[in-house]
């Protein structure tokens, strides 16, 4: 070859397009789209593109399901558990009860207000009470629903008083339930002329 055949062209296509193949030439071998012609042939040329199919389908997780609700199911339990044990749970308690006035006594044709003040425990239910005063009135079962948190109830007897003299009177609370208690408290009406 001359200096004037020479191509530049021609040297790049060459390498590029490798040595000249016979029109009849069978592969060697065949490993993805890399085809291997005779014993020259080295390591093979990665694929101008991916050589991967398509992905197969995904089965079902075994585990990954349960551990994904697993904190959902513990903060449900306890929630439940917690509404239950305030529903169901230990019932209201008395831990005090005291009965109080004003001392001083009512007015003349005026009402003492007689107040009871219950203290609990704070969980809900239902005061079962009576009025016992000294006069021998007795009032009939009263109730009162005390809702959960509320750690006081207070228990008014209005007891209206009329005319001149005097009168010691006691004004007697009966807690019938969640258990047993009483307690009670005296004063002296006066009324001069």
């Amino acid at each position: 070859m001359s200096d004037d055949d020479y191509s530049a062209t021609v040297l790049g296509s060459h390498w590029f397009s490798g040595p000249p193949q016979p029109a009849d030439a069978v592969p060697d071998r065949v490993e993805g789209s890399v085809l291997r012609f005779g014993p020259g042939v080295t390591a093979a040329m990665p694929a101008p593109f991916p050589l991967t199919g398509p992905a197969a389908p995904r089965g079902p997780r075994r585990g990954g399901g349960l551990r994904r609700y697993t904190l959902a199911a513990v903060v449900l339990l306890a929630v439940l558990t917690y509404l239950g044990w305030q529903r169901y749970g230990p019932s209201i308690g008395v831990r005090d009860v005291a009965v109080s006035t004003d001392p001083r006594g009512p007015a003349c044709d005026a009402a003492a207000d007689v107040v009871a003040v219950v203290r609990t425990n704070g969980r809900a239910g239902v005061l079962t009470y009576r009025w016992v005063r000294s006069d021998g009135t007795r009032s009939a079962q009263l109730t009162e629903r005390v809702p959960s948190g509320q750690h006081e109830a207070r228990l008014h007897l209005l007891w209206t008083f009329q005319g001149t003299g005097t009168y010691p009177a006691r004004a007697e609370l009966q807690l019938i339930s969640p258990g047993p208690r009483t307690a009670a408290v005296e004063f002296t009406y006066r009324c001069r002329p």
